[in-house]
């Protein structure tokens, strides 16, 4: 529970709850106040030809106050992460207020456009009531947008920060075992790989539209993976294709050495993640690079994306393999 405390704004939350339910409940009111001068049952659809669909005044009432609270809850929910930019927090507020406000307004003259007949068939949607009451939706929640203080307060995120921060005071060498990057294929590769799949998608998209998208989301995949994010640290080396699926995870304490070199791709299997023998690579192109070799006899090769990082990288995973033998396979934070 503290956890969900530190990540919401308790205030937007209280009011991104609370609004659309008093709005909802104040359209309840006012129509009750007027039930006696509508028909039944109302009319809630018109069709071209004149006629339109019908249904019970509580029906009516009940179905629009919930869509009021639905619509207006899945909007301004979305202004109550903290983690959120605080731009798009006060844009959702502001988006989330004027849609509350608007879909009352069209349910209200609904209403107003039925009042005093004695027969639903007769009426139609109060243009004045719709008109002035967007125009009024607009505007506030244009104000709401603005007024809204989403300011970043301080959460768990600022207390790992300041965490961080000391140990780096105390260890002054902990920036030096950390090294993070990302890589990815040359541009080349991925103008043939659009070339490749997107044009015969584009032409399929006439005949065979499912094999078209088919098509599409292997391109995706496939360009997806000539991505790669890699960190090193006092744990060891860890490699994420695509940025999330992690593909590799070797514990300091498991690396024997780690040297930068100039390789070749098709020499351990081609790009991408590749098991091949006993080596195991995520190389996004051929160029500098750094293998490590493991205790139990594997090898991996992983893309550097320069030669500077190669030999950084390199230097910093034997650093933290012999700091981690030294401390009988532990690493040390």
């Amino acid at each position: 529970m503290g956890k969900f405390r530190d990540s919401v704004d308790g205030r937007a939350l209280r009011f991104a709850i609370g609004f659309p339910l008093m709005l909802a409940a104040g359209f309840v009111v006012c129509a009750f106040l007027v039930k006696h001068d509508l028909p039944e049952p109302l009319a809630v659809r018109w069709t071209d030809a004149g006629a339109a669909d019908f249904a019970p005044f509580a029906a009516v009432t009940s179905a629009g106050a919930a869509l009021i609270v639905v619509v207006g809850w899945a909007v301004l929910l979305q202004a109550v992460p903290l983690s959120r930019p605080a731009m798009m927090r006060r844009i959702m507020m502001g988006a989330g207020f004027s849609m509350s406000l608007f879909m009352t307004t069209v349910l209200a003259a609904v209403l107003v456009g039925q009042l005093g007949l004695p027969d639903a068939r007769e009426s139609h949607v109060d243009a004045t009531v719709l008109a002035l009451g967007s125009g009024a939706a607009l505007a506030m929640g244009f104000v709401m947008g603005m007024v809204f203080k989403a300011d970043e307060r301080w959460s768990i995120d600022d207390d790992r920060a300041i965490r961080q921060a000391v140990e780096r005071e105390r260890d002054p060498d902990l920036a030096r075992d950390l090294a993070s990057l990302w890589v990815h294929a040359r541009s080349s590769i991925f103008v043939m790989l659009g070339i490749a799949t997107l044009l015969p998608a584009a032409l399929l998209s006439i005949a065979v539209p499912w094999l078209s998208a088919v098509l599409v989301a292997g391109a995706l995949v496939a360009a997806a993976f000539l991505f790669a994010r890699i960190r090193v640290d006092r744990g060891g080396l860890q490699v994420y294709a695509a940025g999330f699926v992690r593909v590799m995870n070797v514990p300091a304490a498991a690396i024997d050495a780690a040297t930068a070199r100039e390789v070749r791709a098709a020499d351990y299997g081609g790009w991408g993640y590749r098991i091949h023998g006993s080596t195991t690579a995520m190389l996004v192109s051929s160029g500098p690079a750094v293998v490590v070799d493991r205790s139990d006899g594997r090898r991996l090769a992983v893309s550097s994306g320069s030669a500077a990082m190669a030999d950084h990288m390199a230097r910093t995973l034997s650093r933290v393999a012999d700091r981690a033998r030294r401390n009988g396979g532990t690493p040390v934070a």
